[in-house]
């Protein structure tokens, strides 16, 4: 296993795999079975899914794809959207799947992340902190999929998210979400220096220097990569793929 988790991030709208860009236009690229199937055989650490159009459509996870994703995938498994109750989250949690992710729901309701914690543990709680800079160059949070704003300043929201209980944070970069031109370094280092938790990196990685770029900059615990696994290259056709372990290794190597 690679001392720096490398966890692709999978966008689901109810069951289809799609990946967006700058949380918009998503495209499509298949059948979450079939590419669970495939990172089965490439051995992946660790997989994440997320329905980005649950919570806007006021809908529940689709238990049905979830029941399916789980009982295909050998690794362990994490999924967000969707979850605004501690029940939800159980049910999940019994499916298979080792992690809940929270958004909006834990900004709505941060005491939610303590029930999750005090029943099933720390570690299976993973707070999403979805972060966009405004004209003046200054970060802001948002929830709902990415259409409405938090007044929130986003290292505050990621200390008071460990404070309730959260074993982990993904922190996605909205400005770099399927741009291929590398993470937010800024943001991240902030909120990584700032908590005691691991900080999930996502959004914007096109390439292994990236990486390198990201954990040699930054105390990110764990990189997120969703274009780069989903795509050939970028403005290339779909690709299920994972990087070459070997030059993973190099790249990781601070």
């Amino acid at each position: 296993m690679l001392r720096i988790r490398v966890i692709p991030c999978l966008q689901l709208v109810e069951e289809s795999l799609v990946k967006t860009i700058r949380f918009g236009d998503p495209g499509y690229i298949g059948d979450p079975i079939n590419t669970v199937r495939i990172f089965n055989e490439l051995e992946v650490d660790e997989l994440c899914f997320l329905d980005i159009r649950a919570t806007l459509e006021k809908r529940p996870p689709n238990f049905k794809i979830l029941r399916e994703i789980a009982d295909e995938c050998f690794m362990p498994l994490s999924y967000g959207g969707g979850v605004d109750d501690s029940e939800t989250a159980k049910k999940i949690l019994s499916i298979g799947f080792e992690k809940i992710i929270l958004n909006t729901a834990a900004i709505e309701n941060p005491f939610l992340v303590s029930e999750i914690a005090n029943h099933s543990g720390n570690q299976s709680v993973l707070v999403s902190i979805d972060i966009k800079r405004n004209l003046w160059g200054n970060y802001q949070v948002y929830s709902h999929c990415g259409t409405k704003r938090q007044n929130h300043n986003p290292v505050d929201l990621a200390k008071t998210m460990e404070d309730f209980g959260a074993g982990e944070l993904l922190v996605t970069s909205m400005d770099r979400d399927g741009t291929w031109t590398g993470y937010d370094i800024d943001i991240l280092k902030k909120i990584s220096d700032a908590v005691n938790i691991p900080v999930i990196a996502n959004g914007g990685a096109g390439k292994l220097d990236h990486i390198d770029e990201i954990i040699s900059k930054t105390n990110i615990s764990a990189v997120a990569l969703g274009s780069m696994v989903v795509y050939q290259k970028k403005g290339m056709g779909v690709l299920v793929n994972f990087p070459d372990r070997n030059l993973l290794e190099a790249a990781l190597k601070i």
